[in-house]
């Protein structure tokens, strides 16, 4: 019996997640499978991958093949390189505490390296938060400058009307005056 560790899918319509499960070659995508050992998530930036590396690595060398999808998730969490490693222990090449500090220090490595980028992609939000709020404050302060304007020339429409007719008012008064004198 041929063992696949493949993802099975789940999910709403263009919003799916996936399970990570270990299967027989032959069973449906999402038909029966032996064992889950994770989900996928790919709709989040960087991607959610959350599985067992223990049960992982126990069906890999117990000689399950991934697809290539789930090689690259394998490869990206270590397991791969820790089979790798595991190999060479077997063989002799290496001891297992070698191993082990090599894992160790990759993992390490690794860890940061998301780590780095997980803190740029939040500070490149936050940076575009903060520039189109500035946009918007600029916008908001170029409105209000044109209505003060448009208010200022009203009440300078409106001043200079009601200027011209009080003087007015008062001459058409002294000539009152006059013709009635």
């Amino acid at each position: 019996m041929a063992v696949k560790i493949r993802l099975a899918r789940r999910g709403r319509k263009k919003a799916a997640i996936y399970d990570i499960v270990v299967a027989d070659a032959r069973a449906p995508r999402d038909g029966k499978f032996i064992e889950k050992l994770g989900t996928y998530n790919p709709n989040t930036n960087p991607a959610s991958i959350d599985f067992s590396d223990e049960k992982a690595f126990q069906w890999l060398m117990n000689g399950a093949q991934p697809t290539d999808t789930v090689k690259a998730m394998l490869s990206y969490r270590g397991i791969l390189f820790k089979k790798h490693l595991q190999i060479g222990v077997n063989k002799g090449a290496i001891t297992q505490e070698t191993a082990d500090a090599r894992f160790e220090e990759w993992k390490n490595a690794k860890d940061a390296k998301i780590a780095g980028k997980v803190e740029s992609l939040g500070s490149a939000k936050e940076a575009a938060r903060k520039a189109a709020l500035e946009a918007e404050t600029k916008k908001k302060e170029a409105r209000a400058e044109a209505i003060r304007q448009r208010d200022a020339e009203k009440a300078a429409a409106n001043a200079p009307a009601t200027e011209e007719e009080a003087p007015e008012a008062p001459a058409a008064e002294g000539e009152s005056t006059e013709e009635q004198a």
